[in-house]
């Protein structure tokens, strides 16, 4: 069991279970002032729930801070892996021989999907703003450019059209990562000259099925 405690703006009561919900966020807080866009604790639950655990939260309101509670079971048969396998039977890996730009204005985010990436073989080009990617396009060629939209400045569809104008479209492969996919949003990244709409948080399969 792990529990997290903090002394923060609180929940209220009819709030503790829906705050799990895709895109739900209690209003008047920080995080929500902030555009924040409400599927943090959804992805909790989610990866919570595929280990066979569960998530609560608990508060005495607004102004009394938030205790959120996670149950893991144990793996008392787990098998460790066998070091003297080859790495090829350890584990099965893609393998992905491109150079990606991957641009997102949340530095860990960028930079988790950037390293996933290097690990299937790519070489990772990292940008935290449109304006910094196109400094990047000026000095480097890359096949395919992972791209957020909805980042402060220039955002992700801006992008996307000064890349469009710089490459052949031919030889570049645009995917758009991001929490936005309303029906207006889907319209509007493939105006701006995106090959793929991808949701977050990324779905691998999808991802690989893309490149």
């Amino acid at each position: 069991m792990i529990q997290v405690t903090d002394t923060g703006a609180g929940i209220e009561a009819d709030m503790l279970k829906s705050i799990f919900e895709m895109f739900v966020q209690v209003s008047g807080t920080a995080k929500a002032a902030q555009g924040g866009l409400g599927i943090g604790l959804t992805l909790v639950k989610s990866l919570t729930e595929l280990h066979g655990g569960s998530v609560e939260a608990w508060s005495e309101g607004l102004g009394c801070g938030a205790t959120f509670t996670v149950r893991l079971p144990l793996a008392r048969n787990a098998r460790l892996p066998d070091r003297h396998l080859p790495a090829s039977q350890d584990m099965w890996m893609p393998s992905i021989e491109q150079t990606m730009l991957v641009v997102d204005d949340n530095r860990d985010a960028a930079d988790s999907l950037a390293e996933l990436l290097t690990t299937m073989g790519a070489t990772a080009l990292v940008a935290y703003s449109g304006e910094e990617a196109l400094r990047l396009a000026a000095e480097h060629e890359f096949d395919t450019a992972i791209l957020d939209i909805g980042m402060p400045g220039m955002d992700g569809c801006d992008l996307a059209r000064h890349l469009r104008a710089r490459y052949d479209s031919s030889e570049l492969t645009l995917i758009a990562l991001t929490g936005w996919g309303q029906q207006g949003d889907k319209e509007r990244i493939a105006t701006a000259g995106f090959d793929h709409h991808l949701l977050k948080p990324l779905n691998l399969a999808e991802l690989l099925a893309a490149l």
